[in-house]
């Protein structure tokens, strides 16, 4: 599915336009249609469910930044300049603050952490002007996850932490996370990188510091390199805990964070909601309510790695 998104994006838009002369829903990330399946699938779903069918219903035009958050404001300008009826900003707050920036008239549908603090709504229930959306909360479950992780090694001399300086939220990434480090006793590196060389460089840094595991920032830019990650984690026997399922389904240890799949069917009904005339201020922001703690067993095994019953206990998916 996310393979014909991406191709739908290289169809002329006039001629997909003029088809049936549906209402078009621009469709901006800033991650990569390769790595974006799930989005995909959440998203369409949301959309049939409030009875818009791809196709049938509405068109579809797709941009990808690709993690590249400088590119953002150059794709808001093309759906604008296209007229697509709704923009779909997918990826955290960059896209809708990107697709803000460019039209105070077309309705947006973010999926975007605390949209509040983020400048993208006056409130939650009463969120005013043309965006709308879901808080998924993302940025906010570092502690919850370095809280598992140091459960899993409680005797850890360090762990490393991947974080791109680069993503809006990373100062409070960073803080909330060195807080909960020093409550639980919790020594910590951090390694910053926003681009593909600085990745290399920060992971080629990892090799040198006597992590016992890795905690990934969760930011768009390190979904796109998602695959690179894990098969670095992989090659160095080291255990990750990371943001979203779709880490361990490609073969990552753990995962703690909410659904992605719901966060955007949400998103998805409420396009199809605007699409069938509602307006962005009078649909509430949804918030989370689905989170999910993921084992990979079949990569604890080749770790090497015995996770208790106790903790395995805790999970609501094991993957084996």
């Amino acid at each position: 599915m996310s393979l014909l998104g991406g191709a739908a994006a290289g169809w002329p838009l006039a001629a997909r336009a003029q088809q049936k002369s549906l209402p078009i829903i621009g469709f901006m990330s800033s991650r990569s249609p390769e790595d974006s399946q799930s989005v995909l699938t959440g998203f369409r779903k949301g959309l049939s469910e409030g009875g818009i069918i791809e196709g049938k219903d509405a068109v579809i035009d797709f941009r990808w930044a690709r993690g590249d958050f400088g590119k953002l404001p150059a794709l808001a300008a093309e759906l604008v300049g296209d007229r697509v009826t709704v923009i779909m900003a997918a990826g955290a707050a960059p896209p809708a603050l990107a697709a803000k920036a460019a039209t105070s008239t077309i309705p947006i549908v973010f999926v975007s952490g605390d949209p509040i603090k983020e400048g993208l709504v006056a409130s939650l229930n009463r969120p005013g002007g043309n965006a709308t959306g879901v808080y998924n909360l993302v940025n906010e479950l570092e502690a919850k996850q370095l809280g598992l992780l140091h459960e899993l090694f409680p005797s850890a001399i360090l762990f490393g932490v991947l974080i791109d300086p680069r993503f809006p939220a990373a100062e409070r990434q960073a803080a909330g996370l060195r807080a909960a480090a020093s409550i639980i006793g919790q020594p910590l590196t951090f390694l910053n990188a926003s681009t593909d060389a600085e990745l290399d460089a920060a992971l080629s840094a990892l090799r040198q510091h006597p992590v016992t595991a890795m905690l990934l920032m969760g930011n768009p830019f390190f979904d796109t390199k998602r695959k690179k990650i894990i098969a670095f984690a992989e090659e160095q026997k080291l255990p990750a805990m990371y943001h979203f399922r779709e880490y361990v389904v490609d073969g990552g240890l753990m995962s703690y964070g909410t659904s992605l799949i719901e966060a955007y069917r949400e998103a998805g009904g409420y396009v199809a909601k605007i699409l069938n005339g509602a307006k962005p201020s009078d649909l509430p922001v949804l918030q989370s309510t689905k989170f999910e703690l993921v084992i990979n067993l079949r990569t604890a095994k080749s770790l090497g790695l015995t996770i208790p019953a106790s903790f395995l206990s805790l999970a609501d998916e094991l993957i084996d």
